[in-house]
């Protein structure tokens, strides 16, 4: 199956199923979670500012591809 057929089917099930949007909506939801409380940790900060939260988005959105490609 060809990328853009392959990618086509994805979509249009997060579009149509509610569980399957659902699922993949908590799995994003979950990577900026995880991902702000290291962040808390590693820098000891009690309160961020958007450049801490833009890191933290780029932090997430790599730990979000890397559970969907199962490279963790």
């Amino acid at each position: 199956m060809k990328l853009g057929k392959a990618s086509e089917v994805v979509f249009n099930e997060i579009k149509n199923d509610v569980e399957y949007r659902r699922t993949w909506s908590a799995n994003i939801a979950m990577a900026f979670k995880d991902n702000y409380s290291q962040y808390k940790k590693e820098t000891g900060k009690k309160t961020l500012n958007s450049e801490d939260i833009h890191i933290i988005s780029n932090r997430a959105s790599e730990h979000f591809l890397n559970l969907l490609c199962d490279e963790l």
